[in-house]
C-alpha cells in the first residue's frame, strides 16, 4: 500500500510526471522526505492569519466545478479554533448562495491568504462546512464591524504550504497610508512652527 503524502493533495501522479520532465521533481521529492506539507495550524499560520484581512475561498460542485469568492473584513477576521480548523463569519451579501451550495454537495475547499504588503501567500487545502449556530456566529463576529452575519464558515485544515513572494505586487492598506500621511503632515507642522519660531530670533 502506498503511502500518502500530505502534498499529494496537490501533487497527483500527474503533476509529479510534469515535474520530473521539467526538472524540478528532485527538489519537491526532497521536500516530501522532510514530511510534505504541513498539516497543522502552528504559531506561523495563527500568526500569518490574525494580520489577513483578504482572503478567496475556493470550492466546487459535485460534479467538479470549480468556484472561488472573495472572503474579506477587518485583520483577525479569520479566526483559529484549534490546531486543525479555522473559521469565521460569513456576511449577507448577494444571496447567491453558490459556496453555501457547493459545500453542502462537495466539503473540500481551498483558501488563499493573501498579504500584499509583505508579499506573502499561503494555500491551504482541506474541507469546509457551514454552520448556523448563532452562538459560533457570535463568537466569529469581527467587534464594532459594520456587517451582518448570515452564517459562519469553518474550514479544517488538512494541508498548507507558502508561496514564494514572486510576481507579488506590493500593495499598502489604505488606511495604513492614511495614518502615516497624517503623522507626516503633524511632523511637518511641528517643524514648520519650530523654523518660524526661529526666524523670528534671528531677525
Amino acid at each position: 500500500m502506498t503511502h500518502l503524502l500530505s502534498s499529494d493533495v496537490a501533487f497527483t501522479p500527474t503533476v509529479k510526471a510534469l515535474q520530473a520532465l521539467r526538472g524540478s521533481r528532485d527538489n519537491y521529492a526532497k521536500m516530501e522526505a522532510r514530511g510534505g506539507f504541513h498539516t497543522a495550524i502552528d504559531e506561523d499560520l495563527a500568526e500569518f492569519v490574525a494580520g489577513v484581512d483578504t482572503a478567496y475561498l475556493a470550492t466546487a460542485t459535485a460534479a467538479g466545478q470549480p468556484y472561488a469568492q472573495h472572503r474579506g473584513g477587518p485583520k483577525g477576521f479569520i479566526r483559529v479554533l484549534d490546531e486543525h480548523t479555522l473559521a469565521f463569519a460569513d456576511y449577507t451579501g448577494n444571496r447567491q448562495y453558490i459556496t453555501a451550495g457547493n459545500l453542502a454537495d462537495n466539503d473540500k475547499a481551498f483558501l488563499f491568504l493573501m498579504d500584499y504588503a509583505l508579499r506573502r501567500r499561503i494555500k491551504v487545502w482541506g474541507r469546509a462546512r457551514v454552520s448556523d449556530d448563532p452562538a459560533t456566529i457570535a463568537q466569529l463576529m469581527p467587534e464594532n464591524y459594520r456587517a451582518r452575519p448570515e452564517q459562519a464558515i469553518l474550514f479544517t485544515v488538512e494541508a498548507w504550504d507558502v508561496n514564494c513572494p514572486q510576481h507579488i505586487p506590493v500593495k499598502i492598506d489604505a488606511g495604513e497610508v492614511a495614518g502615516a500621511i497624517e503623522h507626516l503632515k503633524a511632523r511637518i507642522a511641528v517643524l514648520e512652527a519650530e523654523n518660524a519660531v526661529l526666524k523670528g530670533q534671528s531677525q
